[in-house]
């Protein structure tokens, strides 16, 4: 016996009294053509659509829509597909991260003040992920996550290429005079050859795993490509089974648990994960009133081995290469014995039946645990007087050499500074020197933008260097790679240590002891704090003002501090009447 019945359905608040108001309800979506008997009485699901004209990440996702629907009907449901906020990475200025919360609310919102029963959350680009599912657990229906899929493996000239990745390659070697206009716009065609995310396990491949591993998509989605037949199934599929979960009164607080959020952030270490993994995790985890710290991932960082072999972590594959070698359920099956096999995904099947059939194909590309890529996780995280609140470093997509190091601050104040500067072939600048951003956090930057990735300098790169130590308080795209650390918290903007730090200083960082310090004595740095002048306010009205008014700091996930569960009780169902 299922325990919902029609009439204990959400929707029926809006559709079932014999009163004035639900006549309303009833007769509008007559004028919409539908038939009374084809939505009253019936799980109502909403289709959260992040698909824009612009965001080449989700431009398939009016097929996925419709495919939704056809699973929907199929059991029983009448869904209602609706537009929310589409964020995509390329186009959104000064950084899509400054909306992120947007999204958040609107899709919490909407949720909240219409008569769904259950939502089909459909993103993938980066801040889509975090985005919808925080907002969604903070509505509190059942719902199940949807992820893009990753585009196809870009080429050119017989070169595989991967996106952010190669760019990033090729264009310091565009810089360096060494390619041609013609070989420019050759990769410029072929490095995104379809819809979907990045192919590499950038960040938008990172958020999708994670919410694959915690429970919220169907086992293994997050792996298919967007393009590939199999992901017009699983859309089907996840129509299907979001009807099942209605009627099943499933908790979306039984699926997110400690231990499934534990679960996820084990997987992305494995995977290779993106540093915006670390943001964007803790402020989910929280959302659903799990307390997850820097620390936690710090220590998870120093025992889980990175397996996938996927760019930019890896050296040689993509995503596709991952779903053909046996996708994210045959790598989590390599690590099975360091995870909550118990913890329930939305498909109501536990972690261990999941997984239970999974295969690895490719052991080169899904490393088994005696082979690993790098023989710890993705992610470290740093603590000195640079960084109290602590900063984030992605260790095996850098340079070995850099993981001790100490040298010369060069310090920039702003991204329009710092990219002058660093196109000066006669700039006084060597290997040793240590590049660093500020003002390029939540509220500096504004919006926490993906500047962390500082470019080499023009003069280091005709010398042939590649890498060098950089830190900044802004993130970076999760396809970059290099000795970049990132998320340095607090940021400068407010006060935090990086705002002391003058060009000539000694910095000195030591990542296997988790250690980043300038070598300025305590009594220097305390006159360099009462000397200190704040900056202006970078909005003063609007979206903007309100986010910087807000918005917590990288360590604590970037979360609006009203927005947060300990904040107070989420609002109750809307009066209607």
């Amino acid at each position: 016996m299922m325990p919902k019945t029609p009439d204990s359905l959400r929707s029926s608040r809006w559709f079932a009294p014999d009163d004035l108001r639900s006549f309303g309800h009833r007769s509008r979506m007559m004028q919409l053509g539908y038939a009374e008997e084809e939505f009253r009485g019936k799980p109502i699901i909403g289709v959260l659509n992040t698909w824009s004209e612009i965001n080449s990440c989700h431009g398939h996702f009016p097929e996925r829509a419709k495919e939704v629907k056809r699973g929907v009907n199929q059991a029983g449901g009448f869904p209602i597909e609706m537009p929310v906020l589409s964020l995509d990475e390329q186009f959104t200025k000064p950084s899509s991260m400054l909306y992120r919360n947007m999204l958040a609310m609107e899709t919490e919102e909407v949720i909240r003040s219409h008569p769904f029963d259950g939502v089909i959350l459909m993103g993938g680009c980066d801040k889509t992920t975090p985005a919808l599912i925080m907002g969604a657990l903070s509505a509190g229906v059942p719902f199940i996550y949807l992820p893009a899929g990753p585009m196809l493996r870009g080429n050119y000239a017989g070169e595989i290429l991967g996106s952010g990745s190669d760019a990033w390659k090729y264009w310091d070697e565009r810089r360096a005079g060494n390619i041609n206009d013609e070989q420019w716009r050759g990769v410029q065609g072929g490095i995104a050859r379809s819809h979907g995310v990045c192919m590499t396990m950038g960040t938008a491949s990172t958020m999708t795993t994670i919410a694959d591993a915690m429970g919220l998509t169907l086992p293994g989605a997050s792996s298919i490509p967007a393009v590939d037949a199999n992901h017009s199934r699983m859309a089907s599929a996840c129509g299907r089974r979001i009807v099942e979960m209605v009627w099943e009164d499933v908790s979306m607080q039984d699926i997110v648990t400690s231990a499934s959020v534990k679960n996820a952030a084990i997987v992305a270490m494995a995977t290779g994960c993106s540093t915006n993994a670390v943001v964007h995790l803790i402020a989910m985890a929280r959302r659903a009133g799990v307390e997850l710290t820097l620390d936690d991932l710090d220590a998870l960082g120093r025992t889980v081995p990175l397996l996938a072999n996927v760019r930019p972590s890896g050296k040689d594959y993509l995503m596709e290469d991952f779903y053909y070698a046996g996708g994210l359920l045959a790598m989590i099956k390599q690590i099975a014995d360091r995870l909550d096999t118990s913890a329930v995904s939305v498909n109501g099947r536990t972690l261990a039946d999941n997984i239970s059939d999974a295969q690895v194909y490719n052991d080169d590309v899904i490393r088994p645990l005696s082979n690993p890529v790098y023989h710890e996780g993705s992610l470290a995280v740093l603590r000195g007087n640079l960084c109290p609140s602590g900063a984030v470093i992605k260790p095996a997509a850098c340079d070995p050499k850099y993981h001790i190091h100490e040298g010369p601050a060069l310090v920039f104040d702003s991204y329009a500074e710092m990219k002058t500067a660093i196109d000066d072939e006669d700039l006084e600048v060597t290997p040793d020197h240590v590049l660093v951003l500020r003002n390029a956090g939540p509220q500096g930057g504004p919006g926490f933008p993906e500047w962390g990735m500082l470019p080499i300098p023009k003069a280091l790169i005709k010398q042939g260097h590649r890498d060098m130590l950089r830190i900044s308080d802004a993130r970076m795209s999760g396809t970059s790679y290099g000795a970049c650390v990132l998320h340095v918290a607090p940021e400068s903007f407010v006060g935090g240590p990086l705002a002391l730090l003058k060009t000539g200083d000694i910095v000195r960082m030591d990542l296997p002891n988790r250690s980043l310090d300038m070598i300025v004595d305590d009594a220097e740095l305390e006159r360099r704090k009462a000397a200190w002048i704040p900056p202006e306010p970078r909005f003063q009205r609007g979206w903007g003002w309100m986010f910087s008014k807000h918005v917590g700091q990288a360590d604590t996930g970037c979360d609006f501090d009203y927005l947060t569960r300990d904040h107070g009780q989420t609002a109750g169902e809307p009066d209607i009447f």
